[in-house]
């Protein structure tokens, strides 16, 4: 049995418009990096092999747990939101999101459309989905243990995979995610099965309580 272990990037920089500017950790999200890498350490066994996304906060967080990935893959990055949320306002008259309350009614609407090709985005939805499962299906064999730093968008089409959800599945399980969030799959030979969703224990104390983001 293989494992495959990932992990969400620490807060981003939430204020941000554009996908430059959000690319980067918040001084809480170094915090949560550094937290969950202290907890892995404490209690998980080595991994045989350690990935990231080559965006920023994906480095930063990898950086921030104390692991050197030994590959930087760009199949692990996360979907252009930013990109997204344009054609919807352009294509479909709805607003980008002000708030979580907003983002969790625009996230299913936006990852629909997607999929249906009426918006574009920096790639099609297909694209972005088969190039993530390629990826990880190249990394993890049975045996053998993986630890991958990405984003939640990847988390969610993983999920999606191992569980056969639907996009509007999808983008549900995606919107709960936690920043710096432990995600852990078994791989077989007949498949990736779910063992862990949305793992939070080196932020389990009350009193890292306000430690706890989705955004």
């Amino acid at each position: 049995m293989g494992e495959l272990y990932l992990v969400r990037h620490g807060q981003a920089n939430t204020g941000a418009e554009t996908e430059e500017d959000y690319d980067r950790l918040s001084d809480l999200g170094h915090v949560q990096a550094r937290l969950l890498g202290d907890w892995m350490r404490d209690h998980e066994d080595p991994f045989d092999q350690i990935l990231a996304g080559t965006m920023r906060r994906h480095r930063e967080t990898a950086a921030g747990m104390g692991y050197a990935p030994e590959r930087f893959d760009e199949r692990l990055n996360e979907m252009e939101y930013f990109a997204l949320v344009r054609e919807m306002q352009l294509q479909h008259g709805i607003d980008p999101p002000n708030n979580e309350e907003e983002f969790t009614e625009h996230m299913p609407k936006t990852l629909a459309a997607w999929e249906q090709a009426t918006i574009k985005g920096a790639e099609p939805f297909a694209t972005f989905e088969t190039r993530i499962l390629t990826a990880l299906k190249e990394a993890t064999k049975p045996g053998k243990r993986v630890l991958c730093v990405t984003s939640g968008g990847v988390i969610g089409m993983v999920m999606r995979g191992a569980l056969g959800l639907s996009t509007h599945q999808m983008a549900h399980v995606l919107l709960p995610i936690y920043n710096s969030s432990l995600h852990r799959f078994r791989i077989r030979p007949e498949g990736t099965f779910l063992m862990t969703f949305n793992g939070i224990p080196h932020l389990d104390a009350p009193s890292l309580s306000d430690h706890r983001t989705h955004i």
